[in-house]
């Protein structure tokens, strides 16, 4: 149950069929365990940290300058990193240090809103105008389809950093209101009608961020504080906006631009103004791994909150990835599913899962981004982290996979930003 004596609620029947409601009834895919499940040694292989340090060289490979990842389990922490956090004093990269999470925050959004619903603020299934009357051009629009992204609201940053550089050097120092980004989306056409179809967009977590403050009277900084970080005793986590540093040990992020070749570009210090509740937030791997595992433990929500919010519908053709309330599922090669987000923010690519029974999480970095290869790579540390050491192939197997294609290779990552390489 939540950690805050004045969420302790019990939940109604109705509250729980609001929570639970379908997203889409043919496709909706159910979040819980199953009376199938593979056998215990099955579900929790021992994590191939050497698999994780390969997919962090490859990032290093692909663009990135470092890369970590640190593992929390049963059997204890393993963390690792290879490369620098700071090109230019050489500094190792240090599993410690703080980064931008990007995307991420689009969780702590999540959970600090479906907080207010269990309190009776507002509903899932309610139109986002009865909270912030006039605000959007359709009253169909509902506070789940902003968390499904499935309100149709155009992605701002698709123009916003069509060209990498000269788009962030554009928004670096920018403070912008909510209601500025969200114009910025409005002058754009709608994506899908609401409801209708998946369609990320930072625009719908703007809006949250608007909610929030709006049922709270405060910043969204001091709902995060006030409800997660210090609930959970995450130290090193904190929202920074419009701050541009970030405090302490931390990494630097570094873009890439459009042009190969071109070199790259320390976009460290930044405000962020141009994501806020859609992905202001700072933290390091320890914390991200306490948030995620204690998120799924159901230390932050209600049990049919928490269902609810794994309650996941498909997001591409691959049967593998989908999206629930702020929140994404993948079902990797062993079966294991995980529960988490993906992060982009400029300079840093960031992902933070664990499995549905919280006991396992696997947080990871690499300090670059518009570098669709490394993020890719990146990605590659869930499955060797989760399902362990793949056994050998036998020497006679025969390979379903395209001519010049390894049968391995992992699924190209999903953007949360545009990608350019």
């Amino acid at each position: 149950m939540p950690l805050s004596s004045h969420r302790r609620l019990t939940v109604s029947a109705a509250l729980i069929a609001a929570l639970a409601g379908a997203l889409t009834p043919v496709t909706t895919a159910s979040a819980a365990p199953t009376a199938s499940a593979a056998p215990a040694a099955t579900r929790t292989p021992a994590p191939d940290m050497a698999g994780v340090v390969a997919a962090l060289e490859s990032a290093m490979a692909n663009g990135a300058p470092g890369a970590m990842a640190r593992y929390s389990g049963p059997d204890g922490t393993r963390a690792r990193a290879v490369g620098v956090r700071d090109r230019e004093s050489g500094a190792a990269m240090d599993t410690r240090a703080r980064f931008r999470i990007g995307s991420v925050s689009k969780t702590f959004s999540s959970v600090v809103l479906l907080q207010l619903v269990e309190e009776g603020r507002l509903k899932l299934d309610a139109p986002v105008n009865r909270y912030l009357e006039g605000l959007l051009p359709d009253d169909r629009i509902t506070v789940r389809h902003l968390l499904t992204h499935r309100s149709g609201l155009a992605d701002y940053t698709d123009a916003m950093f069509d060209q990498t550089v000269p788009g962030f050097e554009a928004v670096r120092n920018r403070v912008f209101s909510y209601r500025e980004l969200l114009d910025l989306s409005l002058a754009e056409p709608r994506t899908t009608e609401p409801g209708a179809a998946y369609k990320y967009s930072n625009a719908n977590f703007v809006v949250v961020g608007m909610l929030i403050e709006k049922l709270t009277g405060r910043p969204v900084a001091d709902a995060y504080q006030r409800r997660v970080i210090k609930p959970l005793g995450l130290r090193d986590t904190a929202y920074v906006h419009p701050d541009t540093r970030i405090k302490g040990t931390h990494v630097r992020g570094y873009l890439h631009p459009d042009e190969a070749g071109a070199p790259l570009v320390d976009s460290t210090e930044q405000t962020v103004s141009w994501a806020q509740s859609a992905g202001a937030v700072i933290s390091n791997t320890a914390d991200l791994n306490t948030f995620t595992g204690a998120l799924m433990r159901g230390r932050l929500l209600s049990p049919a909150t928490l269902e609810a919010m794994t309650t996941v519908t498909p997001t591409d053709a691959t049967g593998t990835r989908f999206y629930g309330l702020g929140l994404r599922r993948y079902d990797l090669s062993c079966g294991t599913q995980v529960y988490g987000h993906t992060g982009t923010v400029q300079g840093f690519y960031t992902y933070a899962f664990s499995t549905r029974d919280g006991r396992r999480s696997l947080s990871a970095l690499a300090n670059t981004s518009n570098r669709g290869s490394a993020n890719t790579a990146l990605g590659g540390t869930l499955e060797a982290a989760f399902c362990g050491k793949k056994p050998a192939p036998a020497s006679t197997a025969r390979s379903t996979a395209p001519s010049g294609v390894s049968a391995d290779a992992p699924l190209p990552a999903e953007r949360d930003l545009p990608e350019r390489h």
